[in-house]
């Protein structure tokens, strides 16, 4: 018995030995697809770890290298690399992240059907800092400081959305309320197109004593209110103006409350300002306000626009022009280096990324 089990394993060494040196002479990995639904089968992240998906987000959190990644998932395809998913491969190369290349069906699945763009990686959370992590400011550091301050934003899409644009209109620090707010998730990171991977986003216990600090330092706290309200001067014993009314004089903090309910009462009343948007017609009930982040990049482009960088009147004509002649761009874009256009291509300036 134990002569016929030597002879039997020895037998079956030399077949699997034959077998993967075919293999091999055929240009083929060893194991073949027996391996290769293996390695695909064991793409489920672990507890610890959380998937982002979408080109822009992980080719933005590679650059960023504030993550930790464990791997980098790109559709298996017939076609090659290309743009920004080739360097997305270089990068991982060059960091040691191992790359597998599942289908398109194994990521839908990974993804719960979210739109991944083909890209997805296994990586460490993001977590806000702490508000004493980001340094004091003086007011008299620089005169137009914009601070965005977001209180109980619960939607993830919205939040990324305000990030997106917050980040677009060169908002110098984001800081959120850390009771009933999003955390910072991948549908977070893929409504921003990325761009909370390059933000620092702070939090605060104490949303409330933390806006009455900074009053006291000489920041202006302004908070918002739909238009309803401003209809309504009894409502509120805080002066409400119009965001077009609004001049930005001094370092402000802009104040958004909940999608639903607004600013909670506590710390409606830490402002020393409510702005408003006016509406341009007589509207039905139900429809008093604006999505938290549409109404975002309202406001924050109506005070950025006063802003001593901003392109003048000229200068928005002429990059207007440039995107309609594209062999003049690479000439002529340079002239104004707003803060929400310092990166990308030109084109992507202007219209919605990936």
């Amino acid at each position: 018995m134990a002569l016929l089990s030597t002879i039997w394993g020895a037998t079956w060494g030399r077949l699997v030995t034959r077998h993967f040196s075919h293999a091999a002479r055929r240009g083929e990995r060893p194991g073949g697809e027996e391996l290769s639904r293996l390695l695909l089968d064991d793409l489920v992240p672990t507890s610890r770890l959380e998937l982002l998906f979408g080109l822009s987000p992980c080719l933005l959190a590679l650059r960023a290298a504030r993550r930790s990644v464990a791997r980098l998932l790109l559709q298996a395809g017939k076609a090659g690399l290309q743009g920004e998913r080739a360097e997305l491969l270089r990068m991982a190369e060059a960091r040691d992240i191992p790359v597998l290349r599942p289908r398109r069906q194994k990521l839908d699945t990974m993804c719960r059907y979210q739109v991944h763009q083909g890209v997805c990686m296994e990586v460490s959370p993001l977590r806000p800092r702490p508000w004493s992590a980001a340094g004091e400011a003086s007011p008299g550091d620089d005169p137009q400081q914009l601070w965005l301050v977001l209180e109980g934003i619960q939607d993830p899409r919205n939040f990324g959305a305000v990030l997106r644009s917050a980040h677009f209109l060169g908002v110098d620090k984001i800081i959120t309320s850390r009771r009933n707010s999003c955390p910072l998730t991948p549908v977070v990171s893929k409504a921003s197109a990325g761009a909370m991977e390059v933000m620092d986003v702070f939090s605060t216990d104490d949303l409330a004593g933390f806006l009455q600090t900074k009053a006291q330092q000489g920041w202006l706290v302004a908070g918002t209110v739909g238009c309803s309200r401003a209809e309504d001067p009894q409502s509120s014993e805080i002066p409400i103006t119009s965001c077009l009314e609004f001049l930005w004089d001094r370092p402000t903090l802009l104040v958004l409350g909940n999608e639903g309910s607004g600013l909670s009462q506590e710390v409606q009343a830490s402002c020393q300002l409510l702005l408003t948007i006016l509406p341009r017609c007589q509207l039905p009930p139900g429809l008093e306000s604006l999505n938290v982040s549409v109404a975002a990049g309202i406001l924050l482009h109506s005070i950025c626009s006063q802003w001593k960088g901003f392109p003048t009147e000229g200068e928005r004509r002429q990059l207007l022009q440039d995107l309609q002649e594209p062999s003049a761009r690479s000439e002529r874009l340079s002239v104004a280096q707003h803060p929400g256009l310092s990166s990308g291509s030109e084109k992507e300036r202007f219209t919605s990324a990936k």
